[in-house]
């Protein structure tokens, strides 16, 4: 059972017209670079892969790549671009869901570890990762900073995109952390449309400490996938932990610290 709100066949046929400038050049090649050097040698596997947009272009760089997706619909999309021979999904949530093999690289970006609606299970997907990480592999979260920096007293709404086709803003429980993203979508026809997500939001020093829960260490925080200094103003981050290499080796093997 999972808070995530599920992505139907409708929904699926329309993510990717709806994310059309996520997958433009410009925004997804630093993405696959950064991911594909983190992979190096080894497999890379990634939790709600949806329709591919990341791994699809991530497998042509030669990195294995195995997913976890929640919604059929998304898998059934994806399956019209790559067979599951070359790209394998397993179907499931990204906190408990479970695949053979380890990994020199999890992955989970665009802001999803915020489908999952609450602590536990964000906490619990940090160790899903962990499980699945060979010693010495690293996660990475692409996320947003919480927009209600931006908020005056009494308001409890964002704006995140304004233009002639688009009407997107958040609205923010500040006292349980849950959201949900509203869009407004102007048809060729004229008319307007409308579609919500909802998520629950995550601090960059909440990330850390779910992450020291799981048994991760924390390597290196950017504003984004080009690398720049993740500062105070900062409206989103990239952010990777390790799995210590002498995690698989019983206690009593393990280097001792001084």
């Amino acid at each position: 059972m999972t808070s995530s709100d599920y992505w139907d066949a409708e929904m699926a046929r329309r993510y990717d017209e709806g994310s059309a400038a996520m997958f433009a050049p410009e925004v997804l090649e630093p993405v696959v670079d950064t991911l594909a050097e983190l992979a190096g040698d080894g497999a890379a596997l990634e939790f709600a892969i949806g329709t591919g947009r990341v791994g699809i272009p991530l497998l042509e760089r030669g990195v294995r790549v195995h997913g976890i997706e929640l919604s059929q619909p998304m898998v059934d999309q994806l399956r019209e671009k790559v067979d599951a021979t070359h790209l394998p999904v397993t179907t499931g949530d990204m906190a408990t869901t479970v695949v053979d093999g380890e990994f020199s690289l999890v992955y989970l970006v665009f802001n999803s570890i915020g489908n999952l609606r609450t602590q536990e299970e964000q906490v619990t997907c940090f160790r899903n990762a962990a499980r699945h990480l060979a010693p010495g592999g690293r996660f990475v979260i692409e996320l947003w900073v919480p927009g209600i920096r931006r908020m005056p007293p009494g308001q409890n709404a964002v704006p995140f995109n304004v233009d002639d086709r688009h009407l997107g803003f958040d609205t923010y429980d500040v006292v349980t952390q849950q959201g949900t993203s509203h869009h407004y979508f102007r048809n060729d026809d004229g008319s307007v449309g409308y579609g919500a997500s909802n998520f629950r939001y995550i601090w960059p020093a909440e990330c850390d400490l779910m992450a020291q829960l799981a048994g991760l260490e924390f390597e290196s925080r950017a504003a984004d996938w080009h690398g720049t200094p993740f500062m105070a103003d900062s409206e989103s981050h990239v952010s990777v932990w390790r799995k210590p290499v002498d995690a698989a080796l019983p206690q009593t093997e393990r280097p001792q610290r001084p």
